[in-house]
């Protein structure tokens, strides 16, 4: 599976943003997707997740009621709609997938796109 990414860029903290990630190699429409973050000198985190029907997602405690995860299997595409932003969340961000939904660590994903950086200024 490849995951290629985009939609990063600065903002002003308040705004908002959508990320996207395309995938393609392998059939979308069974993978779980998920979106992390790694912010500068911090851990990579995780940020959401969605089920490989769209019916269930997750997300973080820093970003519930701001970020809002989806996807959209008829165009291989995952999308992170983030408002209310704020300077904490500037970071670089990763899409990801695997067959299970669920996962919140690292080691749950074996799918990675490149990461990039979203940058929130105060």
């Amino acid at each position: 599976v490849q995951l290629q990414a985009s939609g990063g860029g600065l903002v002003q903290a308040g705004g908002s943003l959508r990320r996207s990630c395309a995938a393609s190699g392998r059939s979308f429409n069974n993978l779980a997707l998920g979106w992390f973050r790694q912010a500068p000198g911090k851990e990579r985190e995780f940020v959401a997740t969605i089920s490989w029907s769209g019916g269930s997602t997750d997300y973080a405690d820093s970003v519930k009621g701001r970020f809002i995860i989806s996807r959209d299997n008829t165009k291989n595409t995952v999308y992170l709609q983030m408002v209310s932003l704020k300077p904490e969340d500037t970071a670089v961000y990763y899409c990801t997938a695997d067959r299970m939904f669920g996962g919140v660590s690292i080691g749950e994903y074996r799918y990675w796109g490149q990461g990039t950086l979203v940058t929130i200024s105060s």
